[in-house]
């Protein structure tokens, strides 16, 4: 995020924004610059991301479900646009942290004391350390008052689509995303694979979202896919993981997901006679 904040400062904010007396390396500038880049790039994201995955991706057969909301993909939409400035919010906090030099970034492959392995495994263990308290959190979020007051927003959207993925109460939506944060003040990490490791998990998010079931024999039983996660949104107290099945299976709140057994929402209009075969 520094080079972010730097490209933007001297390219755009400081000759044409900022008065000379706001230095660049002010706490206040700081905040509200990344606060701008984040929120911008927040809606950039996630329109793209989720607005590709429902032109290619989305069966819109899905959207005559009974489960399905009258106008329901505009108010995913709305939701997650009231949402991304609050969750920016709440995250340039940890961004300006970043940029300030508390965290564990680094620049360099030679700054870390492993080179180049080190790149592999903490991307590894990034994901592992996520996806552990991504479950925990989003568990909790489960509990009868933060479910109420929190996460029901979410669960308006029995059946997703893409633009589900972001249609959180912005305190939900930060609570999911601490653990990212969290990671890279505990452990090394290159900037730059962080910033990828970013913007895959809001590629994931969306992804969990996109009603494509479709998953290799090999990973079902480890990967928690789309497949997995409607069954979250159908049934709610199962599948609570974000990248992988093991917590779920070690708290015992793993659902074997119903696309695999012949019975995803797509499969439920074919049986009800929503939709004839011959438009499968």
């Amino acid at each position: 995020m520094d080079d972010i904040l730097e490209f933007s400062d001297r390219h755009f904010l400081t000759p044409y924004i900022y008065p000379v007396e706001w230095t660049e390396d002010s706490w206040t500038r700081q905040f509200l610059s990344l606060m701008f880049l984040v929120t911008f790039n927040g809606y950039l994201l996630y329109l793209a991301t989720a607005g590709f995955s429902y032109v290619f991706i989305f069966d819109k057969r899905l959207l005559k479900h009974p489960l399905i909301l009258e106008n329901q993909v505009w108010k995913e939409i709305r939701v997650a646009c009231a949402s991304v400035p609050i969750m920016a919010f709440l995250s340039t906090f940890c961004f300006v942290l970043e940029v300030r030099g508390y965290s564990q970034l680094y620049g360099s492959v030679q700054e870390s004391s492993f080179g180049w392995p080190s790149i592999f495994f903490s991307t590894i263990t990034f994901i592992l350390f996520t996806d552990c308290l991504i479950y925990w959190i989003h568990r909790a979020l489960h509990t009868r008052f933060l479910y109420k007051c929190l996460h029901k927003t979410h669960h308006l959207w029995k059946v997703s689509t893409p633009f589900a993925s972001h249609a959180f109460h912005p305190i939900d939506g930060f609570s999911q995303s601490l653990p990212y944060h969290i990671y890279i003040f505990l452990f090394p990490m290159h900037k730059y694979v962080y910033l990828v490791m970013f913007l895959m998990v809001n590629i994931w998010t969306v992804s969990i979202h996109d009603g494509d079931f479709r998953v290799p024999l090999i990973l079902r039983s480890f990967i928690n896919g789309s497949a997995h996660h409607s069954d979250h949104h159908m049934y709610y107290n199962f599948n609570y993981g974000q990248f992988f099945t093991f917590w779920d299976k070690i708290g015992r709140s793993f659902r074997e997901p119903s696309a695999f057994s012949g019975d995803s929402p797509l499969d439920q209009l074919l049986k009800k006679g929503i939709l004839h075969k011959k438009q499968k």
